[in-house]
């Protein structure tokens, strides 16, 4: 299987390329990347929980989003192209009330124009809290 990602990749450029935006407001860090995935967590914590203490799905889709449209960034030219989410769906199977939750993007499609990535999240004890699946846009620069 040919690797999708270049072992060059160093998390600590992906994490200081997210600062001063949303993602680094609600604490996404991104944590690993392989030759087949991405990977990102964030706290449940003030953050990112809504009123009933529970880890917002808003919160789960910006974590999704943001893996997906990372990997896209890292298999373009970025003086030739940008990406831009085009549709993002999220299924929450289980709350998270404490700790981190951390998600894996791992791609079902690379095209010329689309990109597609499934990413699940996972809580610490591995268990699945949200299904996501995001298509990416990838659109020549004029």
């Amino acid at each position: 299987m040919t690797p999708l990602f270049s072992p060059d990749i160093k998390i600590e450029d992906l994490n200081a390329y997210i600062q001063d935006t949303m993602i680094s407001t609600i604490g996404i860090e991104f944590t690993q990347v392989t030759e087949s995935f991405i990977e990102a967590k964030v706290p449940v914590d003030s953050r990112t929980v809504q009123p009933y203490g529970l880890l917002h799905g808003g919160a789960s889709v910006a974590l999704a989003e943001t893996l997906g449209s990372m990997a896209s960034q890292l298999l373009i030219d970025e003086t030739k192209q940008y990406c831009v989410g085009l549709e993002i769906n999220a299924n929450h199977v289980r709350g998270a009330r404490s700790g981190f939750v951390v998600g894996r993007a791992k791609a079902i499609h690379i095209g010329r124009t689309t990109h597609i990535w499934s990413i699940e999240i996972k809580n610490e004890e591995d268990k699945l809290v949200c299904i996501s699946r995001l298509t990416v846009a990838v659109i020549n620069k004029k």
